[in-house]
């Protein structure tokens, strides 16, 4: 008599940034399960989140969250207490990899190749250059390129932030270049993607039907391809990760090998329509189906 299958509930929305992003994500997955013969109940996180959990009990969550609160670790803490078993990395990973600052750090700290950046605060950065252009400005703990300022070369005025900025943003050296990405599923990475856009890569160019072009795999030298499978994995391992995280880089290539940068790596990956973690495990020849339920099957407590 074969086993049945687990009771999953996909969670999605939340309060974040990136709200819209997670619903597509969650009500993308929540199909792919049920074409698996998968049970699914999908829930917009909101404040009665601890109640629905309960009243729904599930067996495994699906955790399609984006962003702050569903990606740096209070959610997984929330999962955590409740014992109930949860797809993607878990607290402190999902929290050091929300935290830009320390994901760095724990990256330069395993021989990863990263680029110079402070922590300043949001007045002094639109008063003064804080650092020599050209140079990004971000928040220290938001992802899909939310909130990015990009000052160029030769700027003569520092940028003048939105309202929505936090106090403290991260200034990081503008790493030139072409833009790669690799997924890490478990214990293997994927491929390398090129992503090809008319300038940066921004929330649009990441979400927009046509926004941005994906060469897979990317048409770049063997010893590139290495190197990104390589650093994704390392990165992966170094904050502890757990199922699926994506990896950017830059990649300079007039540098050549000297010329990949990490940029930071993603713990809860999108998975809508245009995302390149369901993009590259196709090409692996992992549909999309199969890949949620590989998640869901890794799911689990801890770490």
């Amino acid at each position: 008599m074969s086993k049945a299958l687990p009771k999953v509930l996909v969670l999605m929305g939340g309060p974040s940034a990136e709200r819209e992003v997670s619903l597509s994500s969650g009500k993308g997955c929540a199909e792919a399960l049920r074409g698996q013969g998968y049970e699914v109940v999908e829930l917009d996180a909101g404040p009665d989140l601890v109640a629905n959990l309960q009243s729904i009990a599930p067996d495994v969550v699906f955790n399609a969250l984006h962003g702050r609160w569903g990606e740096d670790g209070c959610v997984q803490g929330l999962l955590e207490w409740l014992g109930l078993p949860y797809t993607h990395s878990g607290v402190l990973s999902s929290a050091l990899a929300m935290d830009k600052a320390r994901a760095k750090a724990a990256f330069a700290a395993a021989g990863l190749p990263v680029v110079e950046s402070i922590l300043a605060d949001k007045a002094e950065v639109m008063a003064t250059h804080v650092m020599a252009p050209p140079y990004v400005v971000k928040p220290n703990n938001e992802g899909s390129s939310v909130g990015i300022y990009i000052v160029n070369a030769g700027a003569n005025t520092p940028p003048q932030l939105s309202a929505q900025m936090p106090d403290t943003v991260m200034v990081e050296t503008y790493a030139p270049g072409r833009e790669l990405t690799t997924t890490v599923m478990g214990d293997r990475a994927l491929c390398v993607t090129d992503i090809i856009t008319d300038g940066w890569y921004d929330y649009d160019a990441k979400y927009a039907q046509g926004g941005s072009r994906h060469e897979i795999p990317a048409q770049i030298p063997q010893e590139i391809t290495e190197l990104c499978m390589d650093y994704a994995l390392r990165a992966h391992a170094a904050l502890g990760c757990r199922g699926v995280s994506r990896t950017d880089f830059r990649w300079d290539e007039s540098r050549g090998a000297a010329g990949l940068i990490l940029l930071e790596t993603n713990t809860q990956p999108g998975m809508t329509p245009t995302s390149l973690v369901p993009e590259q495990a196709e090409h692996c020849g992992i549909d999309f189906g199969s890949l949620c339920a590989w998640l869901v099957e890794d799911a689990s407590c801890g770490r």
